[in-house]
């Protein structure tokens, strides 16, 4: 299966080169205000990518994915694209669940109290997961900050530990951007934007 992963494209996805392939992952922040609007154009353009499977979840700043329910969204999206939130599917069986959850900072979308209500999440990840979306990082993997903070998530360290996923793909810590390789599990920051939010990586594409 030949992955291609993005995150964090803020509304400048057009800008990207995609190379095609068999399944197109986007970890989320897909806008930069969280509108409808925004939504709607992002997917008209995901769904002319070329790619057998188009997954994404929401970030923080995807507020429309929080504030409407699902039987509005499930009315915007197009069949072939796959959305998760808290959720998950099987393709070619490879077994995927994605969640938009992240830890609580500066009270945006998506965001949770550290702790019991987190944890609530990341229990629903089933043990058998092998490629797992989330838009936050674990803690201390890709997680740095310019300050030299690790903002991940201890608990989802934790989880990940527990099920070893073969890939696990986010972003949200734009100046983490990279891959990695620990434990039987890769691990990619995929972050397009910079932490001034200009669009300078490149979608990492890998094999498994």
């Amino acid at each position: 299966m030949n992955l291609t992963l993005i995150s964090d494209t803020h509304f400048q996805h057009e800008k990207l080169y995609l190379p095609g392939g068999d399944m197109l992952i986007h970890s989320g922040d897909l806008c930069k205000y969280g509108t409808e609007d925004e939504v709607v154009v992002f997917l008209e353009w995901f769904e002319k990518q070329a790619y057998t499977h188009k997954i994404f979840i929401a970030g923080n700043h995807d507020w429309f994915f929080e504030i409407y329910d699902k039987t509005y969204i499930d009315k915007i999206l197009p069949p072939s694209i796959y959305y998760l939130n808290d959720s998950g599917i099987e393709i070619d069986g490879f077994k995927i669940w994605g969640s938009p959850i992240q830890p609580e900072f500066c009270d945006w979308a998506f965001n949770r109290k550290k702790g019991a209500e987190i944890n609530k999440h990341w229990k629903l990840i089933p043990k058998n997961t092998d490629i797992l979306i989330t838009h936050g990082p674990p803690f201390c993997i890709l997680d740095q900050t310019n300050r030299n903070y690790n903002a991940g998530c201890e608990m989802l360290l934790k989880k990940v530990k527990q099920i070893k996923p073969k890939v696990h793909v986010f972003g949200h810590i734009h100046e983490a951007y990279g891959m990695l390789e620990k434990d039987k599990t890769i691990f990619v920051n995929a972050s397009s934007v910079n932490s001034n939010y200009q669009l300078v990586n490149a979608p990492i594409v890998l094999q498994i």
